[in-house]
């Protein structure tokens, strides 16, 4: 049967959570074949690609979720966190400041050793401790000490009150992992994963990167998780051209990140036999940043002038058609707190108010730089959305402007060294709360190393928003943290995107492979035809 499946949003807790179509396979194998254009790459600079202290990329995270656990997790359906590692999790007082999680009795590591909270305290330490430049350790930098009780019990103490720390709990990032196979101080080096996850990961490597991971029910898991399959294989492709054409031969049940725009479009208008497009809400956003102490960007009338001539609908249609949509603010629409703050500020494209936001600011035009985009990481459409973003600024005259493309593997240090002043990058949420598209860009261990700073936001209106047990509550600090990005344009939002899983029919689960977020769980695909 040939179809298209739309997911329409239902609102449960802070955000719209997904569902989607069922699937099938013809594939022979016992394995589902799930495909994955993500690429895991050794190297000089980052040598521990799938370390929970460094990883901090939706496709690493996907890996990690397979096979290291979390205390908590994000149900099925969204909302608040619930047990997981844990029986049990809950704050210990009114201020949100002191958490206490009590373990699942008889909880053991993939080869049979004991989860004990030592075991808990020892794996968030070392993400504190290693404090990776690029890594993860801004979702844990609130927490002031880690105690353990008896056998069972490990207690979070925080510095400042914080209402969705439960939700960071979800986050590979605390992933509990074993003493022996992961250092204290420094990472672990190479692609092995291990944990007591709802799956052993075994990595087939060819040189410097994996090309394929096979993820094995781990007979010893104890949780919440209901595991729908006995192994899973995620192979790993060049491009989405080649993910395609393994999915239209059979060779795979599932791709999911990073179908192009080409795809889906053609998949919406000619559906394929055997084939089920999955159209889902996202939450993922791509926007511009700049180094903001580089010459050529460091005047903030430089960076409001290019807000105000960019055509984000422009880009959103000719570059990505009904798979996206213009974006004016760092939360995007689906999440409570979000507003239009650059529309607000800025209306729409106009070159002219922007030719008097340049001469206030005393900048002599053309303004000269180079866009930075990854060419490897974001799916095959970036090079023709940054040759788009280059003609809008250069037609104004008052811009002139560059591209130059880089794989990831060298365009992250690059970029966290502040070698670009301008620069593309998207963003995945780490858990369904504005939180985490706000604080990872704008508090202290900031995401993309970036020396912008805004003292409001860092010491009045992100703790102000944590202290909300109501996160409705924290909606007026939220509108501040967007109006002082619209103001300030330390990150330049552009547009918002819709997910797309496209999966052969009988397989089944895929409403819940992957949600709003993009968070993969594999756990929850099954082969109903066999």
């Amino acid at each position: 049967m040939n179809r298209k499946t739309l997911v329409l949003p239902a609102v449960v807790g802070l955000l719209a959570p997904v569902l989607a179509a069922c699937g099938g396979s013809d594939n022979a194998s016992d394995a589902i074949v799930v495909g994955t254009t993500d690429q895991f790459i050794a190297s000089k600079d980052n040598p521990a690609p799938l370390d929970p202290a460094i990883g901090y990329e939706a496709g690493v995270w996907n890996v990690l979720r397979q096979t290291v656990q979390t205390l908590t997790h994000i149900p099925r359906g969204g909302g608040e966190p619930v047990p997981e590692a844990a029986q049990s999790c809950a704050f210990t007082d009114t201020e949100n400041e002191s958490y206490r999680c009590t373990l699942r009795a008889g909880l053991t590591f993939a080869d049979g050793t004991l989860v004990t909270p030592e075991d808990v305290k020892y794996s968030i330490q070392r993400v504190l401790d290693i404090k990776d430049k690029s890594g993860p350790v801004g979702l844990l930098d609130n927490i002031d000490t880690i105690e353990t009780k008896g056998e069972d019990q490990v207690v979070f103490h925080l510095k400042t009150p914080d209402a969705t720390f439960p939700y960071k709990l979800a986050t590979p990032p605390t992933g509990i992992v074993q003493k022996d196979k992961y250092p204290a101080k420094t990472a672990r080096e190479g692609f092995q994963v291990d944990g007591s996850g709802p799956y052993t990961m075994k990595p087939e490597v060819d040189g410097d990167r994996i090309v394929k991971v096979v993820f094995t029910k781990n007979p010893k898991y104890k949780g919440d998780l209901k595991i729908s399959n006995d192994k899973v294989e995620l192979d790993l492709f060049d491009d989405a051209t080649a993910m395609g054409k393994a999915l239209d031969d059979k060779k795979i049940d599932m791709m999911t990140r990073n179908m192009s725009p080409e795809q889906a479009q053609e998949m919406l208008a000619k559906p394929k036999d055997g084939i089920k497009l999955t159209e889902m809400p996202g939450l993922a956003i791509s926007y511009l940043a700049f180094n903001t102490e580089d010459p050529a960007v460091e005047n903030r009338g430089v960076r409001q002038a290019m807000a105000q001539v960019i055509d984000r609908g422009a880009i959103a249609n000719k570059v990505y058609g009904s798979t996206a949509e213009p974006l004016y603010s760092l939360i995007p629409s689906g999440i409570t707190s979000h507003t239009n703050s650059f529309f607000n500020k800025y209306g729409e494209p106009n070159v002219a108010g922007a030719a008097e936001t340049l001469e206030k600011a005393g900048v002599s035009t053309p303004v000269k730089f180079t866009l930075h985009y990854t060419t490897d990481h974001y799916g095959p459409a970036t090079k023709s959305e940054f040759e788009t973003l280059a003609k809008q600024l250069n037609d104004s005259e008052l811009f002139e402007v560059d591209i130059k493309g880089t794989p990831w593997s060298e365009y992250r240090p690059a970029q966290k060294k502040g070698e670009y002043a301008v620069y593309g990058m998207g963003w995945f949420p780490d858990f369904p709360d504005p939180d985490t598209y706000t604080a990872p860009f704008l508090d202290k261990n900031n995401f993309l190393n970036s020396p912008y700073r805004s003292t409001a936001a860092q010491k009045t209106l992100i703790p102000q928003s944590r202290r909300e047990a109501d996160r409705s509550a924290a909606t007026p600090a939220f509108e501040k943290l967007q109006d002082i990005v619209a103001n300030d344009v330390p990150l330049l939002p552009v547009w918002q995107g819709k997910q797309y899983v496209a999966s052969l029919d009988g397989l089944t689960g895929v409403e819940w492979a992957v949600n709003s977020s993009a968070d993969l769980q594999l756990w929850e695909l099954g082969h109903g035809n066999r």
